[in-house]
This record gives structure tokens, sequence and C-alpha cells, in this order.
């Protein structure tokens, strides 16, 4: 993860998953829903075994252990599965980046193992236990953070500084759903928490790896350290904003989608033939009255 590709691809799949969020929360908001996902129905009652499987539990799950996977072993040929040097007589520990990489993304693929056996495997499902499992990946991908910070240099303590803000934010509103679940505000909160995280996570590869101008930013200089500041109270903005378009393309598409429906459905009443007179005056009281409730 210490490479361009490292903190790439995590801020795009971050991405990916905030947006996913944010169609949810607008279409939840839009449709005056009580939960942001309905919860499934009791095992038995389910459909199709293909159905139940979860596909964001599937997409952690795969993921993080492809994550894991090049922590170990890439680039090709070398292996990083030790902890400990044990050829150094003073047995000192090794990888210790790689490992701090290893240990988030494996409390991701737990929460993804935690959607599945919730969803496919329980009774019923339960979604206090994955809103509690992906607060504590976030929980601890904040900590590591805090550690991993050591020993760098200034420019990046403060770039990690500031991605673990909204790292920490997000991981207290799932531990907060977890008691008080199904509340549009956190709903809103935390993807706008996600959003900044991995926009802030996509700038932090500009900052570190391939910096616009072309000139490496400086750790003395303190112009440079305050624009950092600057750029993420845009991050701030942009994942407001981000939001924003997304409620209101969402809004069109569900105006759109309402009204097309109730041009279709409501004016529409087959007559069958073959009704006695009086069965056919209640066919048509009743669609005077959906025509008057529309």
């Amino acid at each position: 993860m210490g490479t361009l590709a490292g903190h790439l691809l995590p801020g795009i799949c971050f991405l990916f998953f905030a947006l996913y969020y944010s169609v949810l929360v607008s279409l939840a908001l839009l449709r005056g829903q009580r939960f942001l996902q309905p919860p499934l129905p009791p095992k038995e009652k389910r459909g199709h075994r293909w159905k139940q499987v979860p596909v964001l539990g599937v997409g952690k799950v795969v993921i993080t252990l492809t994550g894991i996977l090049a922590e170990f072993f890439y680039p090709p040929g070398v292996n990083r599965m030790k902890m400990v040097n044990w050829e150094d007589p003073r047995r000192p520990f090794v990888f210790s980046n790689n490992w701090h990489h290893i240990t988030m993304y494996g409390f991701f693929m737990l929460s993804g193992v935690v959607d599945i056996v919730s969803q496919s495997c329980q009774a019923r499902q339960s979604i206090k236990l994955e809103r509690a499992a992906e607060a504590l990946a976030f929980c601890v991908l904040a900590l590591l953070m805090m550690a991993h910070i050591e020993n760098k240099s200034i420019l990046e303590i403060r770039v990690h500084i500031l991605f673990i803000v909204p790292t920490f934010l997000v991981s207290l509103v799932l531990a907060i759903e977890v008691w008080v679940p199904d509340q549009p505000q956190l709903w809103v909160l935390k993807t706008w928490f996600v959003l900044v995280l991995s926009t802030w996570m996509l700038q932090l590869c500009l900052v570190m790896y391939i910096p616009p101008s072309g000139q490496s930013w400086r750790s003395e200089n303190h112009e440079d350290l305050a624009f950092l500041v600057i750029f993420f109270c845009w991050h701030l903005g942009l994942g407001a904003a981000i939001m924003a378009t997304v409620y209101g393309i969402c809004s069109l598409w569900h105006h759109h989608c309402s009204s097309w429906t109730e041009a279709s459905g409501a004016k529409y009443q087959p007559c069958p033939t073959g009704y006695s007179s009086d069965e056919l005056e209640k066919l048509r009281a009743g669609a005077e009255q959906q025509d008057g409730g529309v």
C-alpha cells in the first residue's frame, strides 16, 4: 500500500462504495423510506439461493483478499508473511508497514464475512451486527493510521492526520447506528464522511506520488503545509457537492418514473367480458376512485 497503486486502488474502492450509498440514501429520502435498505425476510421465506448472496459483502471479501495477497507477495518473487527476522539474533520485527495494511484489510474482510453470514446463513438478518462490524473496521483503520505516521516526514504526518479525521467520524456514526438505527441524518453524515475520506485518499496520491506541478511537496515549507488544510476543506465541500449532484439525478429519475407509472397504470383499466352489470359498475366505481386518488 506504500505505493501509488496501493493508495489509488483503496481510494477508488471507497469512492465506489460512497457513491453506491449516496444513491441508496437519495432514493430512501425521496421515497420516504423508514429503512435505508429493507430488512430481508426470514430465511425460509426467501427465494432462490443465488438471490441471497450479498453482493456488497462478497465485494468486500474479494477486494480485501486481493489487497492482502498484494501486501504479502507483490511484486512477484517477494514473501512478506513473516513478522520476525529469526536469522537475526535480536529477533526484530519486520515489514511493519505491510502488516499495518494487512490488518486494515483483514478487518474490512471481517465486515464482508459478517454481511454474508448475516444475510445468507442466519435465520434472520442481523443489521446491528453488520453495522458493528463496519464500525470496528473503520475504528481499526483510524487507530492503525495513528501508528502508521510514526517516523514519517511532516508532510506525510499532516496528510494522514487529515485522513484520520473523516475515518474516525465514520466509525463514530456507524457505532451510533448500532443503538440508534434508521436515522436519515446519520445516513447522510456517514455517506458524506466516506466521500470525503475517499476523495482525500485520491488527493493523497497527488500530494505524495504525482504532484500536478511536477515538483514534490516540501515538508519544510509552511506554505505547502498550509495549503494541505485548505485543500482538505475543499474536499469537505466536494463531498457535499457530490451528494447534492447524486440526489438531484436520483430526484429526476424518481419523479420521471413516478409520473410514468401514474400515466400508464392509473388511467388504464381493462374491462373484462362476461361480467354482469353490477360487477361492471363496481369495476367502474373502483377505477373512478383510483383516478380521484391520483
